[in-house]
């Protein structure tokens, strides 16, 4: 099992993810004002793990450019689909994981990954390749699913489960306190860690990091 075997799955479940509802609207309209009050109408954004494209149509109005990619071609068909109904002339969307991007092409002044980073196989190395991504002093602006803090039900039997019968995908288990370890590690001052959840336990925090300078870096190191 692998990054092939996720790309498979969200192929196959393209449509219906694209189908469902929001679960807290509230929520992620506050997530979407939050982030577009951090991005400036100069950036070059890049967001990875965009899905079928519904908040890259969201924010790619107020910047510069927004690249928006994701693993799953299945995925990024539903979203050329909605962008060819309402286009925005400053989003492109591409299939591509992190690790295909190349910093030496393209420098963003934000990474954007919403619901991302625990469906990632090496969490370490695709945060470097984001700091890599990023030009200086750029954002790295993410809210994950900490399945770590989740009930022990669901990450213990409930998810091994699904994912023994092709239900569910790869997620890694990490705390919010760790994945603020992993984003620091990579080269990130954090700079918020905030909760937009309005209804029940969310556990998925909304942080916004900024990368290092490399004077900053090499103290720390």
């Amino acid at each position: 099992m692998g990054t092939a075997s996720d790309t498979r799955f969200w192929d196959r479940t393209s449509r219906k993810y694209a189908r469902g509802a929001i679960a807290d609207p509230a929520g992620y309209e506050h997530t979407l004002d939050r982030t577009r009050a951090l991005l400036g109408s100069n950036d070059r954004v890049l967001e990875l793990g965009c899905g079928t494209g519904t908040t890259a149509l969201r924010l790619a109005g107020d910047v510069q450019s927004y690249l928006a990619t994701d693993i799953s071609a299945g995925m990024i068909a539903i979203a050329e689909e909605k962008c060819s109904a309402a286009p925005v002339p400053a989003l492109a969307f591409r299939v591509a994981a992190a690790d295909e991007l190349m910093p030496e092409a393209m420098q963003f002044n934000a990474v954007l990954g919403f619901n991302y980073l625990h469906l990632v196989r090496d969490l370490p190395g695709t945060l470097r390749r984001i700091h890599a991504l990023l030009a200086a002093d750029g954002l790295f602006i993410s809210k994950t699913p900490c399945v770590g803090d989740m009930n022990p039900l669901v990450r213990l039997a409930l998810l091994p489960a699904m994912r023994a019968i092709g239900k569910a995908p790869y997620a890694g288990i990490f705390r919010a306190a760790e994945l603020r370890q992993f984003i620091r590690a990579a080269g990130f001052d954090i700079l918020a860690a905030e909760s937009h959840a309005t209804r029940g336990n969310d556990n998925r925090p909304y942080i916004v990091a900024r990368k290092q300078s490399p004077a900053a870096e090499q103290i720390a190191g």
